[in-house]
């Protein structure tokens, strides 16, 4: 795979099936919310059409009234918060890729559709934080569902961040929910020791990495393009058909896209 571009100086980057195997937790999860309102599960192959969008979409679209999804939900986070969430492995390779795409200069953050506080507590767990500048998704009431509308939190808080060169945790960002997971700085931010932040680089310098086509499209949305990863959740075709910009088919592979190789 050749993208033929400079080196991005910033990535957001998604989680499930991006950084994580994250299927069996939320598929456990989905399975009881289904068992919990006594309606029939999907197919072992739907079930994985549950992994990276917003549930409160996939439920609706699989066979839960829309008047039951806030129950449905409530079903899934009954057992997914209580443990679910880490039911999860990182992807081989992942922590080196990312490491070695900051050590090019690459700015990395998390965008994900899955509730900010849960992807702070896997990312925390992983070891992801300490390699990513904050950590954005969604919020639990809703507010802030859609792919698009977690890039552009992620993006407005980057944006207003300042680091103090040398010191860990010191961003400050706007519009998180730091409050909810003890422990992280606002915006969730890792370590990044030695970097001063000075707002966002041009759009065609920053670029999303994900493995479903909600991914491509909610950075479509921004004027940001999408680099798609194979190892992930998407069914064949999907993301070159959403207009995905390549699809690598390793970390190694990423990890010299990003700089630009």
């Amino acid at each position: 795979m050749t993208t033929a571009n400079p080196p991005y100086r910033l990535a957001l980057l998604d989680l499930d099936g991006t950084l994580t195997d994250s299927a069996p937790g939320i598929l456990s999860s989905v399975r009881h919310a289904y068992a919990t309102l006594g309606i029939e599960t999907p197919t072992d192959e739907t079930l994985r059409r549950f992994v990276g969008p917003p549930l409160t979409e996939t439920f609706a679209r699989h066979g839960v009234p829309v008047d039951r999804v806030a129950e449905a939900l409530a079903a899934y986070r009954e057992v997914y918060a209580a443990g679910g969430m880490l039911d999860n492995s990182l992807y081989p390779g992942i922590l080196e890729c990312l490491t070695a795409a900051r050590a090019a200069g690459v700015r990395l953050a998390v965008a994900t559709s899955k509730p900010e506080v849960y992807a702070r507590r896997i990312t925390a767990h992983f070891g992801i934080d300490d390699l990513v500048e904050g950590v954005y998704g969604a919020t639990l009431d809703g507010s802030r569902g859609s792919k698009a509308d977690v890039i552009e939190h992620a993006l407005a808080s980057l944006a207003a961040s300042a680091v103090v060169a040398g010191v860990a945790g010191a961003t400050e960002t706007v519009g998180t929910e730091a409050e909810e997971v003890p422990g992280t700085g606002a915006g969730g931010a890792g370590r990044v020791d030695g970097v001063v932040l000075d707002g966002l680089p041009p759009r065609e310098e920053i670029i999303m990495v994900g493995d479903r086509e909600h991914d491509v499209l909610g950075a479509a949305a921004h004027g940001i393009r999408c680099l798609g990863v194979s190892w992930g959740y998407a069914v064949p075709g999907e993301l070159e058909d959403a207009g995905a910009l390549a699809v690598v088919e390793s970390t190694d592979e990423l990890a010299r896209a990003l700089r630009g190789e």
